[in-house]
């Protein structure tokens, strides 16, 4: 993955450099606001200086009036500039952020498409499996880089919305856990797990506490060396429950312990035990926290003596259901039979992403623009349609809008699968028509069960 590694250190720099600008632009608004501050002063005794008792000076004064008044306007407008300066920063970084985003998303979606149809070929061949694994274990982690980048700038911007329910503490630690191990694992380190037997439960969202802890794993894992270890506990403490993640690995210095949920701070630790990595994770995990009303510490003995992170999150009383509506309705990988169109205009994510539907037993068809892909669902009347929304010529947008307009029925099931996954991304591709929105690379499995359920509802009707 050396291409996007390459693009991820782009991003960094990039980021960095935004982050810099933004400064700048905060500490020129402060400069101006002291200006305008000064100049209000001065306005203020400008008139009581011009009172009727100093009528003699009144001329000065007034002089004096109109400087100050004249100072206020300028200072006035030199803080809306820059705060409209900041502005633009900021949507400048978002918009930069969402490209790289969408097209960082397109290359992983055809090899996690190839992943799922190599993990279903039969073999006996050990250095296939292991060539597969690695690619799956790197895959997943250059797919976690790019959400926490996406997250930093949802998190500044307040865009994160929290899902809550109340969650078993046992339940998303496992979870985290299913997620890091495997890395932990192939480095040869040694997890140990310390979670109480209480049923627990926060008020939260999973999949959020999933990624706090998953991150706070995988950072023990960067900066313990191989056969290392790690140590990952939850316990009840009043009326919060708190979590425990410490390993014994490089640590972190007294000087650098302030500013480690900072941005882009690699913990102060030394890089040569670090897998390097983005530096947003910790500063992540300090934001979804404090969503949920908790807080995380850190503290380290110093140099070579480990570290530790304690979270801390409010217990509420009341009981989780262990229903899983959605473990019933998983499908099995050879269990569909639709007819499938595909428009894409990437070829290795539009075949690869055909093989892996004609091996659940799909019949699929395959354009490469928006245009094609019309004519084509009107050849091929399809059950489903998964269509890309950045085509050249004629969008995703387009393409729906074409077949309602020429009164296709009855319509297929629309799903978006595109490399543009912020919350106006979704609200459009909705609003437009589609019936999902599914965020490159899309996990077979997820594909596969809204598909499943479409079959379903099909049949019963």
């Amino acid at each position: 993955m050396p291409a996007v590694e390459a693009n991820a250190a782009d991003a960094r720099e990039e980021a960095l450099s935004r982050r810099e600008e933004q400064a700048q632009a905060r500490e020129s608004a402060a400069k101006i606001r002291e200006d305008l501050a000064s100049a209000r002063e001065a306005a203020i005794r400008s008139r009581e200086d011009a009172s009727p008792g100093n009528a003699g000076n009144e001329t000065v004064r007034m002089d004096q009036l109109r400087e100050a008044n004249a100072n206020l306007v300028v200072a006035s407008v030199h803080s809306q500039e820059a705060a409209e300066a900041a502005e633009r920063v900021s949507r400048l970084q978002e918009h930069f952020l969402a490209t790289l985003a969408h097209e960082l998303r397109n290359p992983l979606a055809p090899i996690v498409n190839a992943l799922a149809v190599l993990h279903q070929v039969p073999t006996l061949e050990p250095s296939v499996t292991w060539a597969h694994d690695i690619i799956k274990r790197q895959v997943d982690h250059v797919t976690r880089l790019l959400n926490d980048l996406l997250d930093v700038s949802r998190l500044n911007t307040g865009k994160i919305a929290l899902q809550k329910a109340p969650a078993a503490v046992k339940d998303f630690v496992s979870e985290a856990v299913e997620v890091a191990e495997p890395l932990i694992r192939n480095r040869r380190q040694h997890l140990k797990l310390d979670i109480t037997d209480e049923a627990l439960v926060v008020d939260g969202d999973s999949v959020r506490l999933v990624q706090v802890f998953s991150n706070l794993l995988n950072n023990a894992m960067k900066y313990t060396p191989p056969g290392g270890n790690i140590t990952f506990s939850a316990a009840r403490r009043g009326d919060s429950v708190v979590f425990r993640v410490a390993d014994d690995g490089c640590g972190i210095t007294a000087e650098a312990l302030p500013d480690i949920f900072n941005l882009f701070v690699q913990e102060g630790r030394s890089r040569g035990h670090a897998d390097g990595g983005l530096g947003i994770g910790l500063s992540i995990v300090r934001g979804i926290v404090e969503l949920h009303g908790g807080s995380v510490t850190a503290s380290s003995r110093g140099p070579d003596q480990g570290c530790e992170f304690l979270v801390t999150l409010p217990l509420v009383n009341c009981a989780v259901s262990n229903d899983d509506p959605g473990a019933q309705s998983k499908p099995a990988l050879v269990a569909l039979h639709s007819r499938v169109v595909v428009i894409d205009d990437n070829v290795d994510a539009s075949e690869s992403l055909k093989m892996l539907l004609q091996l659940t037993g799909c019949e699929v068809f395959c354009a490469l623009d928006g245009m094609a892909g019309v004519a084509l669902v009107h050849a091929s009347r399809p059950q489903i349609v998964l269509c890309d929304i950045g085509l050249p010529e004629m969008d995703g947008y387009a393409v729906i809008e074409q077949l309602r307009k020429e009164g296709m029925q009855p319509m297929p099931l629309m799903i978006a699968l595109t490399g543009y996954g912020q919350s106006e991304d979704r609200a459009r591709s909705l609003a437009a028509g589609f019936d999902h929105h599914l965020v490159k690379p899309v996990q077979p499995d997820a594909l596969l069960r809204v598909m499943a359920e479409e079959e379903e509802r099909l049949s019963r009707m």
